[in-house]
């Protein structure tokens, strides 16, 4: 079975209440719920964890190398100032998508660049909590997919004979 670690980075604890007309109405255990509730549906394991301390997320990564296959994050501020997060995802080589439920690059030019954009798999941006479910169908989907061109073939090799 796949697992996917989940990390939601500072304030999202405040989700619903923060600034409701950037972040919108929906709290995190709301958008943690609809998580599960698909990673059921794909027969995936999610564990789902936030914090407001650099250090802890950045301790999290790390140990996702053993165990996990794959990074969904929000870094959430961490975005635009962690080179120590940008740095954990790439020491551990895991298939990392980075959600934002804001669009990012409309916003204030402080965020709009991401240290953790360059070490992604991808960048979801702008589509509110959908993103996070977005970023768990599409991480499935490429963890999926690498998994089956790993697997060796037992059948035969056919070459493709060139046309002259």
């Amino acid at each position: 079975m796949l697992r996917i670690l989940v990390l939601h980075g500072p304030n999202l604890n405040l989700l619903g209440t923060r600034e409701q007309s950037i972040y919108g109405s929906q709290s995190l255990d709301s958008i943690d719920s609809g998580l599960t509730r698909l990673a059921e549906d794909l027969a995936v394991e999610v564990d789902i964890r936030q914090s407001n301390s650099e250090g802890e997320l950045v301790n999290w990564i790390q140990e996702s190398g053993s165990g996990y296959q794959g990074i969904i994050i929000n870094p959430a501020a961490y975005t635009h100032t962690s080179i120590a997060i940008r740095d954990a995802i790439a020491a551990v080589g895991l298939p990392t998508v980075e959600v934002h439920l804001s669009n990012i690059h409309q916003r204030e030019p402080f965020r709009q660049h991401s240290h953790v954009a360059g070490v992604a798999l991808g960048q979801i941006s702008g589509l509110g909590p959908a993103g996070y479910l977005l970023a768990l169908r599409g991480l499935h989907e490429h963890l999926s997919t690498r998994r089956k061109i790993k697997k060796p073939s037992g059948g035969s090799r056919r070459q493709k004979s060139a046309s002259r």
